[in-house]
């Protein structure tokens, strides 16, 4: 984990996974300064608001973040920009293989990039490419998801990769003893989004969190494709009315499809503002029946609202018992 903490700049190396409208400046800087490593979800921002948002982070912690950008986003050359002017440190490109120019753009200001990659090969050639670490996430997490477990991606990037690179691992990780085992395989450090959702510092609405700790791992189910010409990714979340109208929602894009009112990048940019929407409702209003509650397996872990340093606290002490205990 030493590995993994001197390139994040931060005490020990735990990433707070990008959560939209949850990850922003109050628990982005609470988990900076609790000495994990906190990540700004810029999701649909625009560039004056991804400004605002690291500015206002800035002023409540003077330790190192990072900042989460969509590599579909319209704008994302322009939210590069805005990183750039800011000094950020660390850029983690999600949601898709970066377009041509992004991460050399994101180095050029010196800043590291963390890349996503569904397959060892496209890992590989990204790492290659210039991507500075490498974030493997199984389909256990929360929120936007691949088809394959945490525990065998781990077994087969690990033993490729971690010997040379920085590789963290993300998907379903709730208590310390499973970092230990991730850190024993060669993993550089771990990402939770889950676990850090329902903090003290999260933003989020009562009634979000205690649909969190009234869940279990099976209430976290994944949306499910009802067109295969949608380009739709998965996304684990608790299952309500919300998880119903999503379904109706592509019905509704797959006519447009039909009627050639929208093309596939349209397409696929109103399914993600249906889920920002979504999320917005469920985050900021509480409205848990008809919002997505995105959520990973490891929820039923979470089971009260506590400070972000004693989640910390908590994950470290269980890693470093099972450690030694070994």
């Amino acid at each position: 984990m030493a590995r993994g903490a001197e390139f994040l700049g931060s005490e020990v190396a735990i990433l707070c996974g990008a959560m939209s409208w949850v990850s922003e400046r109050n628990l982005v800087a609470a988990i900076s300064n609790a000495g994990g490593f906190g990540v700004i979800a810029c999701g649909a921002m625009t560039p004056e608001l991804l400004d605002r948002e690291i500015a206002a982070t800035k002023a409540l912690t003077d330790k190192p973040f990072g900042v989460n950008l969509i590599t579909m986003h319209p704008g994302l050359f322009d939210l590069i920009a805005v990183c750039a002017r800011h000094g950020v440190g660390h850029v983690v490109l999600a949601g898709g293989i970066p377009p041509k120019g992004s991460v050399e753009a994101i180095k050029a200001f010196g800043a590291k990039v963390l890349v996503f990659a569904p397959t060892l090969a496209l890992a590989k050639k990204l790492l290659r490419s210039g991507a500075d670490a490498l974030v493997i996430e199984g389909s256990e997490a929360g929120g936007h998801i691949g088809p394959v477990s945490t525990s065998v991606l781990a077994q087969e990037f690990l033993p490729a990769l971690a010997e040379e690179f920085i590789v963290f691992v993300a998907g379903g990780i709730g208590r310390g003893e499973m970092i230990a085992s991730y850190l024993e395989m060669g993993a550089s450090g771990v990402q939770l989004g889950t676990r850090f959702a329902c903090a003290s510092e999260s933003i989020a609405h009562p009634d979000f969190k205690k649909a969190f700790f009234r869940a279990n791992a099976r209430d976290a189910v994944t949306s499910v494709q009802v067109d295969p010409r949608l380009p739709v990714i998965p996304v684990r979340a608790l299952k309500n009315k919300g998880s119903e109208e999503f379904t109706a929602k592509q019905i509704e894009v797959a006519r447009q499809l039909d009627a050639g009112t929208v093309d596939m990048a349209a397409a696929q940019l109103e399914i993600e503002h249906f889920w920002a929407g979504a999320l917005r409702r469920a985050v900021i209003e509480g409205d848990v029946e008809y919002g997505s509650v995105m959520a990973g397996q490891s929820v039923g872990m979470v089971t009260k609202e506590e400070p972000v340093a004693a989640i910390i606290a908590e994950l470290m002490a269980e890693s470093e018992a099972a450690l030694t205990r070994r």
